[in-house]
């Protein structure tokens, strides 16, 4: 999410990499000499047949096995709530418990939802939690600079970091990561992978720079830093630097086209692709000559995610009210653009509750009702939730309780 301080009414708030299209070029490069056949350095087919197997009854299922076999014994309801990533206000125990029994996939706090003490928010975070043997993926923005929900932060943001060496970025962001982690955030909202066209952008305060190689190694440096402590999100794909506007009051668009694109945008996702970085949040974005629709609705833009950059995480979108607030009608219901957005390929709806205090509800029922009405393939929405929930598997095997 892009921080949406203005959209809640809050203040807005490693190595050298090598020339910025060598990046995308070499991983492409990779992606189409690999061979399905052995991988360098693997056993002689001699080895591999004297060599003892594991027997398959002792064998320990993998975390994607098991969100699948977990995900497969949800009803098509319970699939679409855990694509939900909810919200609502305040900080009262019993009623943000209550709505997680709902069966949400997660719930991004924003500034309303903070207590001024570590102690506080770590009470809220856990009132958040109905399982702890399937955690909701809790998130927040925590970008640092202009966009902090933390009061206690006090590490330099983008702002500060893109003057800085790249060292910088690791170190503050992994001071960030164990606040967040202290206090049961287990999602930050938090690395900009946007290269800003100039000083006057409108993301220039929030981005780590103009140069896409430098903003690129700051991005590595970010995400490797808050790696130990919390999951990390590279917004806003497929880049907001580069489309001028406020997403939160209108969809920006640019006639940039891909190859632009890969040399001049791509290369800080790919390095926090790189770096390990589990989740990505499509933007509200529009690059004309790559599809007319927002990014975040676009099928060809989540497959450049995945297949051209090579990200296999989870696709979370940027808040569907920003999409309302466009004013185009196209965009006007936040239930289709969920729809919409799960059936392009992401696997995370984030939905504020600017439409009413019910908005995950909805927007889960109107999943659920576009399943049986087969306006949304049913294999897709079982992805969707296989990836989310092996997520929130591997937080509950990290912090076991």
């Amino acid at each position: 999410m892009q921080g949406r301080s203005d959209m809640a009414g809050e203040p807005r708030r490693g190595r050298r990499i090598v020339a910025a299209g060598a990046i995308v070029g070499a991983l492409l490069l990779v992606a189409s000499c690999a061979s399905p056949g052995s991988a360098p350095g693997s056993a002689s087919p001699s080895a591999q047949r004297t060599a003892s197997p594991t027997p398959a009854a002792t064998a320990v299922p993998s975390v994607d096995e098991r969100a699948r076999r977990i995900v497969d014994r949800m009803d098509v309801a319970q699939q679409a709530a855990a694509v939900v990533m909810g919200n609502t206000a305040g900080t009262d125990p019993a009623t943000l418990h209550a709505l997680m029994t709902g069966g949400f996939g997660g719930f991004i706090l924003m500034g309303g939802n903070v207590p001024p003490t570590p102690n506080g928010l770590r009470a809220v975070t856990s009132a958040l939690t109905v399982d702890p043997q399937l955690p909701p993926l809790i998130a927040t923005d925590e970008e640092g600079g202009d966009v902090v929900r933390l009061p206690w932060d006090t590490e330099p943001g983008a702002d500060v970091l893109k003057s800085e060496p790249a060292s910088a970025a690791g170190t503050a962001f992994a001071a960030r990561g164990t606040l967040l982690a202290q206090a049961g955030v287990s999602v930050n909202f938090g690395v900009v992978a946007d290269v800003a066209q100039g000083p006057d952008s409108f993301m220039y305060d929030r981005s780590f720079g103009t140069d896409p190689a430098s903003a690129a190694e700051r991005v590595d440096a970010a995400v490797r830093g808050e790696a130990p402590s919390v999951l990390s999100t590279l917004k806003h794909f497929p880049g907001h630097g580069a489309v001028e506007g406020d997403s939160h009051h209108a969809v920006p668009a640019t006639g940039m086209d891909l190859e632009t694109w890969r040399a001049q945008v791509a290369p800080p996702f790919l390095a926090g692709i790189r770096a390990g970085a589990p989740l990505v949040m499509m933007g509200h974005l529009a690059y004309t000559a790559v599809d007319a629709q927002p990014a975040s609705l676009s099928p060809r833009w989540h497959r450049i995610l995945r297949d051209d950059l090579g990200f296999h995480g989870v696709i979370v979108t940027d808040d569907l009210d920003m999409l309302v607030d466009s004013g185009d009608p196209a965009y006007a219901d936040e239930v289709a653009d969920a729809v919409r957005s799960i059936a392009a390929g992401s696997d995370l709806v984030l939905a504020l509750d600017g439409a009413g205090p019910d908005t995950a509800r909805r927007i889960a029922d109107g999943v659920t009702a576009a399943v049986h009405g087969g306006g949304l393939p049913k294999e897709r929405l079982a992805e969707a939730a296989s990836h989310t929930v092996a997520l929130r598997l591997q937080i509950a095997d990290q912090h076991p309780r």
